[in-house]
């Protein structure tokens, strides 16, 4: 009987779901930072006389903060531990947040939204391979899913004050800052109710640490269901423990080497297909509207409705990962985002605009759900934080060079061709999860990864 046998017999009940929601806040304020930059710009810009280069660098800010925070989080995570890395990111990005919001001048501001994002990319990195570890088999996918589609609220929130804060006080633009920071107060409810990975616990060999974490989360399951606990299944596959120490070049070897190139590659590709389109479309948007006509503000009010089709788009995904398989869900979504996309350059007026945009996010957002419950199932647990945060990171520079590729597009290729590279990127997305993914539904983490012949299916 061992202890992971028995953590993923569990049934979903409501100790998950206390994990859903914590990791969802936290994702939810990562969304939030990462799109309020958009609606700062013109106050920022005000405020010090900047020019459009200088104002290219705060978009940038976040997303370059992004792809070093998930980078050093999968490193740390998987050296002190999932719970530590979640908390000391949430605290860094929070305080970061604070400082640019009070910043006196450009510099400060751009040095501080770097370092934010840096925190808010630690957290992001880690928060779905810790859970991950928490989750049966036959419910992670959709679990993940869900967990990833708090991104969504963040969004809509930042849209929210995009339109009713940033431009109807003074300094509105630094009061939204300060509530982007708000979730330092998480950590008081964190640091009592987060335990640690027992995978994590098992992988470093402190077994009595897990078993009490296991046999707690037993309890608490219990209770909430208030029926006798399922029998434990026989373990068809022991986790290899490891005493490696994780550091980048040795993660980086693993990763690439024959029995985890596939996967690696695969998994990154997939990273950089939809970081690229997605910040490409969303960096953009709100321009490509005014230049079809609209003031800014209703443009600002377009843009929410695009946010808000990001919602379904997550949990409708989240709910197919089950039935379908993970691949064959971002297979799904990255065609029907290519398609959205090759339909949105055809579209001239604001409002079928703004129709093919919500549904271009329904899409990507829903692809990313996919990607988030996938990235951690492919990694074995000493390297998992490490692979997925070095995936993540890998798809900032998408995020990076998409407003940059963007722009030149539009300049050189107009409102389609804008789009029309975005469907090109998109499709080879499709092309390389169908014919290279692996399949990952209702197996097991150790199934999927233990031991090393099982890595190179």
């Amino acid at each position: 009987m061992t202890l992971l046998a028995r953590l993923d017999r569990l049934p979903l009940s409501r100790p998950h779901y206390v994990l859903l929601l914590i990791g969802g806040l936290g994702y939810t304020f990562d969304g939030m930072d990462s799109a309020v930059v958009a609606f700062l710009l013109p106050s920022a810009q005000d405020a010090w006389n900047l020019s459009n280069g200088q104002l290219g660098f705060i978009g940038s800010a976040t997303p370059f903060g992004f792809l070093f925070g998930a980078t050093v989080a999968g490193l740390l995570g998987d050296r002190i531990g999932r719970k530590n890395v979640m908390m000391y990111a949430l605290a860094f990005y929070a305080v970061f947040s604070v400082i640019a919001a009070m910043a006196p001048n450009y510099e400060v501001f751009l040095a501080a939204r770097v370092l934010a994002g840096a925190g808010a990319g630690a957290e992001s990195a880690i928060i779905a391979p810790f859970l991950s570890e928490f989750v049966p088999a036959n419910r992670r996918g959709w679990f993940i899913g869900a967990l990833a589609g708090f991104f969504s609220f963040g969004f809509v929130a930042a849209a929210l004050i995009g339109r009713f804060v940033v431009p109807t006080m003074d300094g509105g633009w630094r009061i939204a800052q300060v509530v982007t920071a708000l979730p330092i107060v998480l950590l008081l409810w964190w640091r009592r109710s987060l335990p640690e990975s027992p995978r994590f616990l098992l992988q470093q060999g402190r077994v009595d640490e897990a078993e009490a974490v296991v046999a707690g989360l037993e309890r608490k399951v219990e209770r909430a269901t208030g029926l006798p606990l399922p029998p434990v299944p026989e373990q068809a596959v022991e986790p290899a423990a490891s005493s490696a120490k994780v550091n980048l070049f040795s993660a980086l070897r693993f990763l690439w080497s024959p029995v985890m190139a596939r996967r690696t590659a695969v998994t990154w590709l997939v990273w950089f297909v939809i970081t690229f389109s997605y910040y490409g479309f969303f960096s953009w948007i709100p321009t490509l509207l005014v230049q079809r006509g609209i003031t800014v503000t209703k443009s600002f009010e377009f843009s929410i409705i695009i946010y808000l089709a990001q919602i379904p788009g997550y949990f409708s995904a989240a709910w197919l990962s089950e039935r379908l398989d993970r691949k064959n869900t971002i297979a799904i979504y990255l065609s029907g985002s290519a398609v959205s996309a090759f339909w949105l350059s055809q579209m001239d007026t604001p409002v079928t605009i703004t129709l093919a945009g919500a549904v271009l996010s329904f899409f990507l957002n829903g692809t990313y759900a996919g990607v988030y419950s996938y990235t951690p199932e492919v990694f074995p647990t000493w390297i998992r934080a490490t692979g997925t945060g070095l995936s993540s990171a890998f798809g900032r520079v998408g995020s990076i060079l998409a407003p940059t590729i963007i722009g030149l597009s539009a300049a050189s290729l107009g409102f389609g061709g804008v789009f029309g590279l975005t469907t090109a990127v998109l499709v080879a997305g499709v092309v390389c999860v169908v014919a290279f993914g692996l399949a990952t539904a209702g197996r097991s983490l150790e199934e999927l990864t233990e031991p090393a012949k099982e890595a190179s299916r």
